[in-house]
């Protein structure tokens, strides 16, 4: 396999990620196994076998019959990768920077909410895993942990960053030494409650969170049949309001105007009263069914920037030129491209079709960001091809932190990074800013029908 100690190693800042192949080819002789198999497909499929049933409906449903889903996969096909033959890739190197910050990849873990529905440790251990690997942690405010306790975990990371084998003296730790902290933002769900709001982005800012993503697709989930017909709504059953909307001072004011006791959702009164609790808090402040326009948001923008020190904010959710354009003259930092990877509008535009145009229109003024539908190495090539500055991954740590726990996520994680790094190199692209349209030939667009929508 790859010599350990091949000149990449030394001239890199990130440690040589394909060398975690390598890890897995030698662990049978030490008696080691990988927690699961991380192709996509098999994942989701031990994920299913592992989670509990709402935990899998949850992580898996998609609006409606799945179309957008699809139609994120398929647009990945369309865009093939044109390798370069002879390119000396020696000098190869993943890391990046976003706002500032120097991170080991321009791949993050996207902010998804409800963790601990997939395992105990909730949002601590991708957070945790982030910091390991030095990656950027985005923690959605429909979390289960509060938004202190995810920051602690992303700065004191779980140990099990270190180097990999073989690695020289350039390589670098996971997350670049121990007296480095965590890269995380913070997503917003816009409640309708000023005074909420503003406590979340209080205490984001003050808990170290560098910028903030305001989601501007889900004012209310989009329809779910199977998490419908089962009734699967983890905020008005065990999971309640958790830690995140429990720790927050607005909202408690809020609930004891309500005459509602937050002690009850901690056991300390009757199952209604805790989920009367839970839902105090989802359907007034995360998906609440109000709506906001253009016009209020640079109050947020503002809002936000006063108590972080000025710091980013970034909108997720765009698909179109023209929210793109309007979300540039209103003075928004930058953008996520971003379906929800199918989850809210059912039957809508590629996400990455969507990226195409969007860089096509401002993609020299503004910083854009890509996700929804990335599944491998490829995937996130073809997004930075297309003019994306960096990637989200949402389903494949979800499905490996229900899988596997921390382990699971660590796994997965490494595993993308190798897939990436490998590719960088054996098609020849040494440098991210080699990646770019020239590195594609892209098939005009067509209808492909599946043969099921069951893909991971």
């Amino acid at each position: 396999m790859s010599d350990p100690n091949n000149p990449n190693i030394s001239q890199r800042s990130t440690p040589q990620w394909g060398l975690y192949q390598r890890e897995l080819f030698w662990a049978p002789n030490e008696g080691k196994h990988p927690p699961f198999n991380t192709h996509p497909d098999k994942l989701r499929e031990t994920a299913r076998e592992r989670l509990s049933q709402s935990g899998w409906y949850y992580a898996s449903c998609n609006a409606g019959l799945s179309w957008t889903h699809y139609a994120n996969r398929q647009a990945f096909y369309r865009h093939q990768i044109v390798p370069r033959m002879l390119v000396d890739t020696s000098r190869r190197d993943t890391a990046t920077s976003i706002f500032g910050h120097r991170v080991a990849a321009p791949i993050g873990f996207a902010p998804i909410g409800i963790n601990r529905i997939y395992h105990p440790t909730g949002e601590l251990s991708p957070a945790r895993v982030a910091r390991d690997l030095n990656l950027l942690y985005c923690l959605s405010s429909a979390g289960s942990c509060s938004i202190e306790d995810v920051a602690r975990a992303n700065d004191e990371g779980g140990g099990g960053g270190g180097k990999d084998e073989g690695e020289g003296e350039g390589g670098g730790e996971g997350a670049g030494g121990d007296e480095q902290k965590g890269v995380r933002f913070f997503q917003l769900y816009w409640s309708p409650d000023d005074a909420v709001t503003l406590s979340m982005l209080r205490r984001a800012a003050q808990s170290g969170y560098t910028a903030c993503i305001l989601t501007t697709d889900t004012w209310q989930l989009g329809w779910r049949h199977d998490d419908a017909a089962h009734g699967n709504y983890a905020f008005y059953h065990e999971h309640g309001a958790g830690d995140l909307g429990l720790s927050d001072p607005a909202f408690l004011e809020r609930l004891r105007e309500a005459k509602l006791d937050p002690e009850t959702a901690g056991g300390g009164g009757s199952k209604k009263d805790k989920y009367r609790v839970g839902a105090q808090w989802i359907d007034k402040h995360i998906w609440h069914g109000h709506a906001f326009s253009w016009d209020r948001l640079p109050w947020l923008m503002d809002s936000w920037r006063k108590l972080s020190g000025g710091k980013p904010f970034c909108v997720k959710g765009i698909q179109s030129v023209a929210d793109a354009r309007k979300a540039l003259e209103l003075g928004v930092d930058g953008i996520v491209v971003s379906n929800h990877a199918g989850r809210q509008v059912d039957g809508a535009i590629a996400s990455l079709d969507a990226l195409e145009k969007i860089v096509d229109a401002v993609g020299d003024k503004i910083y854009i960001m890509y996700d929804s539908g990335i599944r491998g190495g490829s995937d996130v090539f073809k997004a930075l091809a297309l003019g994306a500055k960096f990637v989200f991954v949402g389903r494949l740590w979800v499905y490996a932190l229900g899988s596997a726990g921390e382990e699971g996520v660590r796994h997965v994680m490494k595993g993308l990074l190798a897939d990436f790094d490998i590719l960088m190199n054996v098609a020849g692209y040494p440098n991210l800013k080699d990646i770019n349209r020239d590195a594609l030939d892209s098939l005009p667009k067509g209808v492909y029908f599946p043969s099921t929508t069951e893909i991971a």
